[in-house]
């Protein structure tokens, strides 16, 4: 029970904070001036705030969870020295504070999105970059040491950011669609936008996706699918395959129906088809992030 409970806080934090991250990003690079408030285009506000809340309440139940499994404590009563002990004397304590500082930090940052939007969603997004690369502490590269383990960190981060950065994508695209009558003008500009973004995120999660198989595994594949890591991690792959196709398919078919549709005023049908594609692509990003919260858990020879 405690593996399972320790997946699902994983996976929970995994996406939260990638969303945390991807739609204040998003809200930077894809809109403009007035768009950036609140409720133009995109309710940052709840949405943000909610994100960065629920970041803060489940890196208390990770931590929580981690001192139990690591203390062997029997009763809630005695667990709060092995916390205390946790957060104050260890790298994963220290990073845990440093998320905790960039959560508060991103959710005081939308309080000024009326006023300065731009400003807001660039500290979000820097408060967002800095808790999402908190969670690599919780991964394999934390188990390397001296250089080797610096270097891990580093592909770690870009890995997570990458992902979070095509996550929160799918999730603005999401939520653009599902108003009644979306603004086509914006959800073209955008859509056609993301196109050199997205180019640049698909690069960078291959890349640094094959430099921790690397640093994980080595340079061999003999064996891997005998283990359940080794699994996973083929089925993530199939997966991420997957996506690759509906963002060939938004990019290339779907993309400029909706221009075409915009300009002949019947944009029904690329709308809806836009939609089901958005939903299926999310749906598979997220068992990505499950497979992902597992496989952190395990190692490349374990049953």
């Amino acid at each position: 029970m405690s593996d399972s409970i320790n997946i699902a806080l994983r996976f929970a934090l995994y996406l939260d904070l990638m969303l945390l991250f991807g739609l204040a990003a998003f809200g930077l690079y894809s809109l403009r001036g007035p768009e950036r408030v609140s409720g133009v285009q995109l309710p940052f506000a709840p949405l943000l705030v909610t994100t960065a809340v629920l970041g803060g309440l489940l890196s208390l139940a990770a931590m929580a969870c981690m001192a139990w499994a690591m203390s062997g404590v029997s009763e809630w009563a005695e667990l709060w020295p092995h916390i205390e002990m946790m957060v104050l004397e260890t790298d994963v304590g220290w990073t845990w504070m440093l998320r905790m500082a960039a959560l508060v930090l991103a959710g005081f940052a939308v309080t000024l999105n009326k006023r300065w939007p731009a400003a807001s969603l660039g500290l979000v997004t820097l408060g967002g970059a800095v808790a999402l690369a908190t969670l690599a502490w919780a991964g394999h590269g934390a188990m390397d040491e001296g250089t080797r383990r610096n270097w891990h960190f580093i592909t770690d981060f870009l890995h997570l950011w990458a992902a979070g950065g095509w996550v929160g994508a799918l999730a603005a695209f999401a939520l653009l669609l599902r108003q009644a009558e979306p603004q086509l003008a914006v959800l073209a500009r955008t859509l056609t936008g993301f196109e050199t973004a997205g180019a640049v995120i698909v690069v960078l999660i291959s890349v640094t996706g094959v430099v921790n198989y690397l640093f994980i595994v080595g340079p061999s594949v003999t064996g891997l699918l005998d283990s359940t890591y080794g699994q996973l991690l083929a089925l993530k792959l199939i997966l991420f395959a997957a996506m690759l196709v509906f963002a060939a398919l938004n990019r290339f078919h779907l993309s400029p129906l909706l221009e075409s549709a915009r300009q002949s005023g019947e944009h029904g049908t690329a709308v809806n088809a836009l939609r089901r594609s958005m939903v299926l692509e999310f749906s598979v990003a997220v068992v990505i992030l499950g497979l992902v919260a597992w496989l952190g858990t395990l190692s490349p020879g374990m049953e």
